[in-house]
């Protein structure tokens, strides 16, 4: 959001994983507000401060009353560490439906100030031959993952842990380099992992990538739709890559080049590629299809 007569803005998120919060309150708690960082930061906007609205089921079941204290211990953690206030919230309580509450919902809404909106950074891919680059610590985590319940239909494990430390470093880097306008392109790691991150900024641009995978990773799905934290992917123009490559290494922030933009298809390590067209089909046409359906 531009303010009026001034070159100024305001940049505005809204986040939580409810999964991540009934598995682990606290962490939970931690990763809503840790995410609302990142988005904030992978537009180039200083944390400024957040609110909360707490929505839960019924404080008066031992059990949802654990989750609530847990997720405000998790925000509290997080707002310090990331030195990110808490400013203001609300509760909604005895959300419950035939005595079944709702997920765990500290949901987080995020404030950042934009010092120049002309150089501010957006999520399509831009240019052919731009270097893409991940950001931040890959382990493979699936606990609690989009992969782990729609793709081997299974619902455990605890959710992503979140290092406070590694947030705040890799916001803070990511940010600067925005603010620089050293990169082309920037979105966040989050529900699906690496590989939905790519896939979406594949859509957004109408370009595809060719990306290569560490030899060193772990399993090929858990790299590619694990969801570990504190992640960005990036893009810059060759001449800058080799530069934020070497700034990333020399600030403590984990770096892989994963490869280049360009061509229709995103495809991985010369093998599994996928049309960004079909891609698009997929994420656009579901909606439509399922209001034009019978009943």
């Amino acid at each position: 959001v531009r303010l009026h007569g001034k070159t100024k803005g305001l940049a505005v998120t809204s986040d939580v994983t409810p999964r991540y919060c009934l598995a682990d309150p606290i962490e939970g708690g931690k990763q809503a507000v840790a995410e609302s960082l990142r988005n904030l930061s992978a537009v180039g906007a200083i944390p400024l401060a957040y609110t909360d609205n707490m929505n839960f089921g019924n404080p008066q079941r031992p059990e949802i009353m654990g989750q609530f204290v847990g997720a405000v211990e998790g925000l509290r953690e997080a707002g310090i560490a990331l030195e990110y206030p808490v400013v203001s919230g609300n509760c909604s309580l005895y959300n419950e439906t035939n005595g079944q509450g709702i997920l765990p919902t500290p949901a987080i809404g995020g404030v950042g100030l934009v010092p120049d909106v002309r150089r501010t950074a957006t999520i399509p891919f831009k240019n052919d031959g731009d270097v893409i680059l991940l950001l931040g610590e890959t382990r493979g985590h699936l606990g609690c993952s989009i992969y782990l319940r729609d793709i081997a239909g299974k619902d455990a494990g605890p959710p992503p842990p979140v290092d406070l430390k590694a947030e705040k470093r890799n916001g803070d880097f990511v940010r600067k380099r925005v603010m620089e306008g050293r990169l082309t392109a920037v979105h966040d790691c989050s529900d699906g992992g690496l590989c939905v991150a790519l896939a979406e900024m594949a859509m957004a641009g109408g370009k595809g990538a060719a990306v290569t995978t560490p030899a060193d990773k772990p399993p090929l799905h858990a790299y590619l739709f694990g969801e570990d934290q504190a992640r960005y992917v990036v893009t810059a123009r060759h001449e800058e890559a080799s530069k934020i490559e070497a700034e990333a290494k020399a600030a403590g922030v984990p770096v892989t080049r994963l490869g280049t933009v360009g061509g229709a298809a995103l495809t991985v390590d010369g093998a599994h590629a996928v049309a960004v067209a079909k891609l698009k089909a997929a994420h656009e046409a579901w909606f439509p299809a399922l209001m034009a359906a019978p009943g």
